[in-house]
């Protein structure tokens, strides 16, 4: 499904978080003429572009609706952990593979699952790591899509976790 975005609108981008679309430009690459999304990150002001026509693939999508905010609090608030791998390298893969995938969702589920495996042993460095930025990816996001602040969205998940 492919979405058109206008300059001006809230986007995210998988592992960068919310974006801002600030233009919408045509270059001319060895000798192709392509029209970019031109995506500035709200929490370092990188600049990211991406191809229009290549939006979708590369994940780019909406801000999250109140229906998916509660299904991302749902999952916060269960209690089974969603990648159950005993060998570490491979649940540590499949964190990654969540949390690139964009779906908030799945990033809420991988902070619940690190978060629930914190309670029990301590965190590596890579799981803490991991578990820092998809908390920093649902505050932002979650914050953006409610009209809050960042804190207050903190508090909230913090409330669901313990």
């Amino acid at each position: 499904m492919d979405i058109a975005f206008e300059v001006g609108d809230k986007a995210v981008y998988p592992k960068q978080g919310v974006t801002e679309i600030q233009s919408i430009e045509t270059l001319e690459i060895c000798g192709s003429t392509n029209r970019f999304y031109v995506l500035r990150c709200l929490d370092s002001d990188n600049t990211i572009r991406v191809p229009v026509r290549n939006a979708s693939q590369v994940g780019l999508r909406p801000i999250v609706t109140a229906t998916q905010i509660e299904q991302v609090l749902d999952a916060l608030r269960a209690n089974d952990l969603s990648v159950e791998e005993p060998n570490w390298n491979r649940r540590h893969r499949r964190y990654l593979e969540k949390m690139k995938s964009g779906d908030l969702t799945e990033v809420a589920e991988v902070l619940r699952d690190l978060h629930l495996t914190g309670a029990d042993k301590q965190l590596s460095y890579g799981e803490r790591r991991v578990l820092e930025s998809a908390r920093q990816l649902l505050i932002q996001e979650l914050a953006v899509a409610q009209g809050v602040q960042d804190d207050d969205v903190a508090q909230q998940l913090d409330e669901l976790l313990c």
